[in-house]
């Protein structure tokens, strides 16, 4: 299948870093449709063979086993192409659309790797110069808009030239291969659906944590936050994967309706639960690996009185039937003590205990995204170290490392919606409706802070947050995975 993959942004940290290595890696494995072409597009002089030698010299910083051998790049480069555009000249989309017009393609897409206050203006004019066609696919990337304003506003403004179906709104969290198998977990194995329910399960908690600061992003990310950089995107369709009723088929709008309904019935802030459910940190200078680390406000590009938060956490609840009365715990920080995003399933202890157990005897499922991938049901058994002590238990789990079952099948998640958007299978993209929902939620967060005059809660880089997140989760009796 020919087609033309335009990236705006094609110098950018995006594309180097995360897009043109998922290609490559697509193109090594030989899932890229052959008759393609991949064009760069930025302000840049620059000419094809410039642009080659620019992309070939980044793979550099790739970790090893991604990187192409000459040869190997050699035979990618024939794709790369790059045209030197102003976003804001009109003449500069009129001279794109004649270099595609070039060669017939079934499917171009339309890659934004801009800044989001872009969106709207390169929208306009792809649409005024008649680039967007019905085979044309958009792209856009996260965030999208910086609350329910802003975000409703992009996506009046794309919807007035591209259909719904034509706009892919990518969270690449959605592309990992463990979240996918969240569906495949919930969906797929009737032995979880009868216990997937409030009447089974304690509390469910979603873990995102990194070990890196801000890093050179100091600037863009003051003007962020976790709230946003993480919360209204990844872990609120982690919270939907893990929460969403059964979809009628495995098509796009199906399983996108349950996740809507999920975002529609989680319960609304009050005051109340605005002071006591959320929890706002910053880190301040401590240890990461041995090596001394300078707290947030010290990072380069940072407002010294930023009041910016670099973790948060959440307690939420969903107000339906299968959920009501159930915690969800959302946690999510920089500088963290390590690199770990999982999610937690604690079930209710045993009804009469019988024997004597750790933890009250609760069972509970740990589901590994990152850098781990795979499940873990941890279990009771009878260890009979002691023949005479037949009444105690141990804890034991069962432990699928999908990564040592799959390694050899598993794709990157870039790797795997870019070929989605190519293929135009819509499943792990999300819709403007859902978008909006979860913007609809985070929002009044957002607001308390902005009147709130306490500061973020400072914690210590390498540690799992401020105090104040453990404090939130013993007010109901639990503790969170690492402390447990």
């Amino acid at each position: 299948m020919a087609f033309n993959l335009v990236l705006f942004g094609g110098t950018g940290d995006l594309a180097w870093r995360k897009l043109m290595p998922a290609l490559f890696q697509a193109f090594r494995h030989g899932t890229l449709p052959e008759g393609g072409r991949i064009i760069g597009v930025a302000r840049d002089e620059m000419s094809d063979v410039q642009y080659r030698e620019l992309i070939r010299s980044r793979f550099d910083q790739v970790e090893l086993a991604k990187r192409p051998s000459t040869e190997e790049f050699d035979r990618f480069a024939s794709l790369l192409h790059y045209q030197r555009m102003d976003l804001s000249k009109p003449d500069a989309y009129a001279t794109l659309k004649a270099r595609l017009d070039e060669r017939a393609a079934e499917t171009t897409v339309m890659y934004l790797a801009v800044s989001p206050h872009l969106f709207t203006a390169v929208a306009e004019q792809l649409g005024a110069a008649g680039l967007n066609t019905p085979s044309t696919r958009l792209v856009l990337e996260k965030p999208l808009g910086h609350d329910l304003a802003s975000n409703r506003a992009i996506n009046q403004t794309v919807l007035k030239f591209f259909s719904e179906k034509q706009v892919f709104r990518i969270d690449h969290y959605l592309g990992k291969p463990s979240v996918q198998n969240l569906m495949a977990l919930r969906f797929a194995n009737a032995l979880f659906e009868p216990v997937w329910r409030r009447e089974h399960i304690a509390n469910i908690q979603i873990t995102i944590a990194e070990d890196l600061g801000v890093e050179k992003r100091g600037g863009y990310y003051d003007g962020i936050g976790a709230l946003r950089d993480m919360v209204q995107n990844h872990a609120l369709q982690l919270l939907c994967a893990i929460a969403m009723e059964p979809p009628i088929n495995a098509h796009a709008d199906a399983i996108r309706d349950e996740k809507l309904k999920v975002l529609r019935s989680l319960k609304r802030w009050t005051p109340a639960t605005l002071a006591s459910h959320v929890v706002r940190g910053q880190y301040a200078e401590g240890n990461i690996g041995g090596n001394k680390v300078p707290g947030y406000l010290q990072e380069t590009g940072v407002n010294t009185a930023s009041q910016t938060e670099t973790f948060v956490a959440l307690r939420a609840e969903i107000a339906n039937w299968r959920w009501a009365g159930v915690p969800f715990y959302i946690r999510t920080g920089k500088r963290m003590a390590g690199r770990e995003a999982h999610i937690v399933v604690n079930f209710h202890a045993t009804p009469h205990a019988i024997f004597q157990t750790p933890n009250g005897g609760a069972n509970k499922l740990v589901i590994h995204l990152q850098p781990k991938d795979g499940l873990e049901l941890h279990l009771m058994a009878q260890a009979q170290a002691n023949r005479r002590d037949t009444n105690s238990l141990s804890l034991t789990q069962l432990d699928l490392d999908f990564d040592k079952r799959f390694g050899t099948e598993r794709v990157g998640a870039y790797e795997r919606l870019l070929l989605d958007v190519i293929d135009g299978r819509l499943n792990l993209f999300v819709r403007s409706d859902e978008q909006e929902e979860a913007w609809r939620w985070v929002e009044p967060v957002l607001t308390h802070w902005q009147q709130d005059t306490n500061l973020p809660r400072q914690y210590t880089a390498g540690s799992w947050g401020p105090s104040a997140a453990s404090g939130m989760i013993a007010k109901d009796g639990f503790c969170w995975e690492e402390e447990s």
